[in-house]
């Protein structure tokens, strides 16, 4: 079944067309009118039963963190860091929100956007004394890690890949193959570092010392992070901890990366504890037409290797930038390594 939606300025236009099957029915063809409002909204998934409970909002952080729409079947996709911004401003408006789970399914992604990410739930718990309960999913590392850092407790699956902490930046060159072809690519540069990392030159010492040094720097603030929030930490640790391996929910709980090992059940339990009340609602944070039949269906896969490759050459295309991969991420992906 293939969903097309027409955004218009007041509405949506829904045209489902059904596919014949075998041991099927015949297809099918509605036309319906869906609002077009885009605006976070929630729905329950988990109702408490008394009148006027209090809220506990689930928000999702799924696939690669980048801020740049992600690409979508027959859309622009979404931007990971507006959507979370969006949904913690929902959260801090309602007065019945008393507290937030960060649902993270997340490999990583561009080191600003997992920083932007993780200032706005700092912001957030700041600015309204709500607690963040971290749930760890399938994958929440390096900036998805990052990110789960912000959180005032973190819960990780005990089959959670988590950790990574660790900087990436890869590049290419594809100077030595176009010069066995007889092509020849000249670049006019201001300065010897200009051009440091171009696919169509190669580094010299220079240059990599200099790109290095950027690789360095990121991988400092990260690692000041987790020592900031993570101080359960022991220091003997701190080598195997920060040098990029990643690690089961389990292993990450001894090693103190996470506060316990368990499932929504929970993180929900722990976001009432930390705000305080017995009793509360539950709630999935997500756009108008996206359909929630329990708090399991916005918990999207992480993107695989290809796919987060994909998404990057995209992205990178779209900022006219000649590789896939051009830029600094907080990122585990071990099927491109």
């Amino acid at each position: 079944m293939r969903n097309v939606r027409a955004i218009g300025s007041a509405a949506c236009l829904i045209l489902l067309v059904g596919t014949v099957l075998p041991g099927c029915g015949p297809a099918t063809l509605v036309v319906g009118i869906a609002p077009g409002g885009q605006q976070i909204t929630a729905t329950a998934v988990q109702r408490d039963g008394r009148l006027g409970s209090r809220r506990v909002a689930v928000i999702d952080v799924s696939g690669l963190i980048v801020n740049a729409d992600q690409p979508g079947l027959l859309s622009t996709g979404v931007n990971p860091v507006s959507t979370l911004a969006e949904s913690l401003d929902w959260a801090a408006a309602d007065p019945r929100t008393a507290a937030v789970v960060l649902r993270i399914n997340s490999p990583g992604g561009t080191v600003t956007a997992s920083d932007l990410m993780y200032r706005e739930v700092m912001e957030f718990r700041g600015r309204t004394g709500k607690p963040v309960v971290a749930a760890m999913m399938d994958v929440a590392a390096s900036g998805g890690y990052y990110l789960a850092c912000a959180a005032d407790h973190v819960i990780a699956q005990p089959t959670t890949v988590t950790g990574s902490v660790g900087v990436v930046l890869q590049t290419v060159s594809v100077k030595p193959a176009l010069e066995r072809i007889g092509v020849r690519a000249e670049a006019l540069v201001s300065g010897p570092n200009k051009a440091a990392g171009s696919p169509l030159e190669t580094l010299d010492d220079g240059q990599r010392a200099v790109l290095q040094g950027l690789v360095d720097g990121f991988y400092r603030d990260f690692v000041a992070v987790v020592r900031e929030r993570r101080t359960a930490v022991a220091a003997e640790s701190w080598p195997i901890v920060a040098d990029g391996r990643v690690f089961t929910g389990r292993r990450a709980y001894e090693l103190g990366l996470v506060d316990a090992v368990g499932d929504l059940d929970d993180a929900f339990a722990e976001a009432k504890r930390r705000a305080g009340i017995d009793h509360a609602d539950l709630f999935v944070l997500h756009r108008p037409l996206d359909y929630v039949g329990s708090v399991y269906a916005r918990a999207p896969a992480p993107a695989s290797g290809a796919a987060t490759q994909l998404n990057l050459v995209q992205i990178n295309l779209e900022r006219g930038l000649l590789t896939g991969d051009a830029g600094f991420y907080y990122l585990w992906r071990p099927s491109l390594d």
